[in-house]
């Protein structure tokens, strides 16, 4: 078998403590998100303001002249509170300028999403956690979730630590209420969630269509198994490194690891393809791949199936279920992947 074609089941990847920090960055996609890069949708105004308000936070950490016309239009008088908070549907650019205000921020800062902040305490302990970011200028909190409420009520102690020492905080939703109706987050439960918070966040609601299906097609793009085969072959006699497992060795290693080695997982992964894609029926199989996913997507690695239409994995009622935006958002990055 050629050097290039990798199995991931042969992976087992480790991450300690000190490399978790050191991955507090944007994805590599978003390494050069700018304000000026984001494209709002003149259709929904609330998302230009919201590039305007978020400039004017990331302000107060450090800023170059460049944004300053920016700022200029942002209203007067505007919250001087420690921390906002992007409220909206997945696909409208929220990480986009998440990542935008990290990169804008002067000092040490960190970005990551909830699970890696997550890991960072599970790895070093509460009290080495909250020494190891104390002291940022700006933290970046990229899909905070409520599904436990545990880690959730954890985030809020730690958060509530550093933003009294100082510490700026952005947070983007990753919620899975029943009540969001279109794919849309319900603030008021983030608020009551973490309520000893609630007086230190500015909540930006972000209106919007999901930008992966205004250039994508509606369903995730699916070959036979010959011709899956044929690609991968191609391919690697080209020098592409294509990781080519079976759906199900995929799902089953995927339960061996911890999901903050996820990324680690594809390193070095030019492409990713999977044969004899089946319909999830277990919901903890599904919320696995959801994370994986989410890593495939943020190294933006296309993958190439057989089987069933990777947009159409969520068996039974899970995408109307209470992980219902997970899925949808997750749906929608496999459609953009699967495109690619």
């Amino acid at each position: 078998m050629p050097d290039n074609i990798v199995s991931l089941v042969d992976r087992h990847p480790t991450l300690d403590a000190a490399e978790i920090v050191a991955s507090l960055v944007p994805p590599l996609h978003f390494h050069s998100a700018s304000f000026e890069s984001y494209v709002p949708d003149a259709d929904y105004p609330s998302q230009d303001s919201t590039r305007v308000r978020l400039a004017e936070f990331a302000a107060g950490t450090s800023v170059t002249v460049r944004h300053a016309r920016l700022f200029s239009r942002a209203k007067k008088g505007a919250s001087e509170l420690p921390g906002v908070y992007l409220d909206g549907g997945f696909g409208v650019g929220k990480t986009h300028l998440l990542a935008a205000a990290w990169n804008v921020a002067g000092g040490r800062k960190y970005f990551g999403t909830f699970l890696q902040y997550t890991s960072l305490v599970g790895a070093l302990g509460y009290v080495k956690a909250v020494d190891a970011l104390r002291g940022a200028s700006l933290i970046c909190i990229d899909e905070f979730e409520l599904d436990d409420p545990g880690d959730t009520m954890m985030m809020t102690r730690m958060l509530g630590e550093l933003m009294a020492a100082g510490t700026k905080v952005a947070a983007t939703s990753n919620t899975p209420p029943q009540a969001l109706g279109e794919g849309r987050f319900a603030a008021a439960d983030f608020l009551r969630e973490i309520h000893a918070l609630a007086a230190t966040f500015e909540t930006i609601r972000i209106d919007g269509t999901d930008y992966r299906r205004r250039t994508s097609e509606g369903i995730a793009s699916v070959y036979t198994s010959n011709d899956l085969s044929a690609k991968v072959s191609a391919s690697v006699a080209g020098g592409t490194w294509v990781a080519y497992n079976s759906f199900d060795d995929v799902l089953k290693h995927l339960g061996s690891i911890h999901p903050s080695t996820y990324l680690r997982l594809i390193n070095g992964i030019d492409v990713l393809a999977l044969q004899d894609v089946h319909v999830i029926m277990n919901q903890t199989d599904a919320l696995r791949l959801v994370a994986f996913i989410d890593r495939v997507y943020d190294a933006q690695i296309p993958i190439w199936a057989s089987g069933t239409a990777m947009s159409d994995v969520f068996g039974g009622d899970m995408i109307n279920g209470g992980y219902r935006k997970k899925y949808l958002r997750c749906v929608s990055r496999l459609i953009a992947l699967t495109n690619a």
